[in-house]
Parts: C-alpha cells; sequence; structure tokens
C-alpha cells in the first residue's frame, strides 16, 4: 500500500505537469485547438470516461451511479469509435490508452475506500465533463471544418452528461 501511495503521489505530479502542457501546447490565443491536439486529448479522456465508468460499475453502491457509469461506457465508446474513424481519414491516430493525467484519476479512484466511491466518482466526473466540454467548445472553432462538426455534435450529449452527473452528486451525501 506504500508504494501505491508514493506511486500515486509521483503520478499526480506528473499529471500535473501533463495537463499544463496539454492546454498549453493545445490552444492557442484564439481558443482553438490543432486537430491533432484535439484528436490526441478527446480521444485520452474518452478511454477515461469507458474505464473510470467500467470501475463504477464494480465498485459503485447506488443504482443511480451505476446506470450513470453504464451511460458512461456506452456514449464515450461511440463517440470514440466516431472519433477514430475521423482520425483515420486525417491520417493521425486516437490514443490508444488513458494518458497519466486520466490514469491517475482511475488510480485515485481506486484508491478511495469504499464508502466514498460513489462521491470521489461523481465528483470526478463533474469535474471530468467541464474539462471536456472547454476541450470540445475549443474545437468547434478549428479550421478544420470535420473536426469542428464533430465537436458540435458531441458538445451537447457531453452537457447532458454534466448536468446528470451535478445531479447524481447532489444527491449523494458527502
Amino acid at each position: 500500500m506504500h508504494y501505491l501511495k508514493r506511486l500515486s503521489l509521483g503520478m499526480l505530479t506528473a499529471t500535473a505537469l501533463l495537463s499544463a502542457n496539454l492546454h498549453a501546447e493545445g490552444t492557442s490565443e484564439a481558443e482553438q485547438i490543432s486537430p491533432r491536439n484535439f484528436i490526441e486529448e478527446a480521444s485520452a479522456k474518452g478511454i477515461a470516461e469507458i474505464e473510470t465508468g467500467r470501475l463504477a460499475l464494480e465498485k459503485g453502491t447506488t443504482q443511480d451511479v451505476k446506470e450513470f457509469a453504464q451511460t458512461m461506457v456506452e456514449d464515450h465508446t461511440a463517440a470514440n469509435q466516431k472519433l477514430k474513424a475521423l482520425a483515420e481519414q486525417k491520417e493521425m491516430e486516437v490514443a490508444s490508452d488513458a494518458e497519466l493525467l486520466n490514469q491517475a484519476k482511475a488510480l485515485i479512484l481506486q484508491l478511495r475506500g469504499e464508502n466514498s466511491f460513489d462521491k470521489a466518482y461523481m465528483n470526478n466526473q463533474v469535474v471530468a465533463h467541464k474539462e471536456a466540454i472547454e476541450l470540445f467548445q475549443k474545437a468547434t472553432n478549428a479550421e478544420d471544418a470535420e473536426i469542428a462538426a464533430f465537436a458540435k455534435e458531441t458538445l451537447p450529449r457531453l452537457e447532458a452528461h454534466l448536468k446528470m452527473a451535478e445531479q447524481i452528486n447532489a444527491q449523494l451525501p458527502d
């Protein structure tokens, strides 16, 4: 367990650096993101949603959390499949594994005690969906019309996910 705590702290430090680096590389003064950075970041976030959703299906204790987790697995799998097809058209690659940032989020959820798992997962989902919405909003302004169209098509579903996450989170005890 001590090893996991050290690993977790190391991952959190790397996560902070990676997050800052992705944000700095991915945005410009006009709040745009390059197609390559969008595809990499969006696919990694999608993989993280799928993986944490699977974890919540196993460890979640309330029906609302489990239903939300199942929705995350289904919706983000479908979105990542569309994104992968778009990336292949553009001869780009999607993330094949959740980046260190997203692996660290999953590890944090795993390290939480059973009693607070549902709250930890839903807190994570609120933050993760706010970040995803920000990313997709930037992509709606992309010079690449297909990337912008994908972002515009996906954004309402992400906003619905955020609303669901906030509602479920508000119902769970602290």
